[in-house]
């Protein structure tokens, strides 16, 4: 049997890897710059994608009035008050946080290292909003600071892709994958369950993240928020989505193929009880992270399962 970072889990939990690697639990300082998005500003179309709401995927409530480097101190008071925290990354989250031109980008990034508890930086964007200027800047924290990037390709699949709006193919995804590898950044890869997509489609992405060897991968499920499109298009009944069931096992599925070093940084949604329309289920994060657990332990596997044979 296969354990990770010596725990109980089948999977390669992110936040017991980062225990694992640093001696202590590593917490996330999520981060708003006041980022924007080439596909909500009209660069590439108008709306964005179907389920990005005004939040642009940001789960905390920090406010831009802030500065960057008031909201990293004021991030660490906080979780070191809480919870007795030592250590801590930078997580630039909400909408596309390499979407500024170079001189910005190293003036923002920089303030959010500002404080020598800081040991990692992540970065949350789009792989049409990199290029080379941008991932020499990002390398150049390698050397002192954990560093990663994470993409949103949600799916391998153009179809998809096109029907939730998302504004680039996967041909655009691979070709910043390949290029942030060469510069030494770790990559995190979000992907969406639920998509109009059949379960084999599913497991494709999978397969295709596996022969990469992505560093992480981040899990969704597709729900509807307040003021959305994806809201409009279940009110009028052109979306169901997955049971709470169905996805646990999609899940698992999912892991069986991924390779064992690849990093699980999501598996269940949070922070969205106050504009969560649709699946309801998905308010109950540790509910299914606990099935997800038993499901594993109920099939005596474990994720790589498939991969390593």
């Amino acid at each position: 049997m296969v354990m990770f970072n010596g725990t109980d889990k089948r999977y390669n939990q992110f936040s017991a890897y980062l225990k694992n690697k640093f001696g202590v639990k590593v917490y996330k300082i999520t981060l708003d710059a006041g980022f924007s998005c080439p596909n909500r500003d009209g660069k590439i179309s108008t709306g964005g994608c179907i389920f990005c709401d005004e939040g642009g995927s940001f789960s905390q409530a920090h406010s831009n009035k802030l500065s960057i480097a008031e909201q990293v101190n004021v991030g660490i008071e906080n979780l070191s008050a809480r919870f007795k925290a030592q250590k801590f990354m930078s997580y630039f989250q909400a909408y596309s946080n390499t979407y500024k031109p170079i001189g910005e980008l190293e003036r923002i990034y920089t303030s959010a290292l500002n404080n020598d508890k800081i040991i990692g930086l992540s970065i949350g964007t789009r792989p049409d909003c990199i290029d080379d200027d941008k991932l020499k800047l990002i390398s150049s924290f390698t050397d002192e600071y954990y560093t990663w990037i994470e993409y949103g390709l949600q799916s391998i699949h153009d179809r998809t892709l096109s029907k939730i709006n998302r504004g680039h193919d996967y041909e655009c995804f691979l070709r910043a994958y390949e290029k942030t590898k060469q510069y030494g950044i770790n990559v995190c890869v979000h992907v969406i369950f639920g998509m109009w997509e059949t379960h084999d489609e599913i497991m494709e992405t999978a397969v295709e993240l596996a022969r990469l060897r992505v560093d992480g991968v981040k899990i969704h499920m597709l729900c509807a928020l307040e003021n959305t499109k994806l809201a409009n298009m279940f009110y009028n009944g052109e979306i169901d989505f997955m049971s709470e069931d169905e996805y646990v096992n999609t899940v698992c599925d999912f892991l069986e193929y991924l390779s064992p070093e690849t990093t699980i940084h999501r598996l269940a949604g949070n922070g969205f009880s106050k504009t969560l329309i649709a699946p309801q289920w998905l308010g109950a994060k540790f509910d299914c992270l606990n099935k997800i657990d038993r499901e594993f332990v109920r099939r005596n596997s474990y994720q790589g399962f498939k991969f390593l044979k």
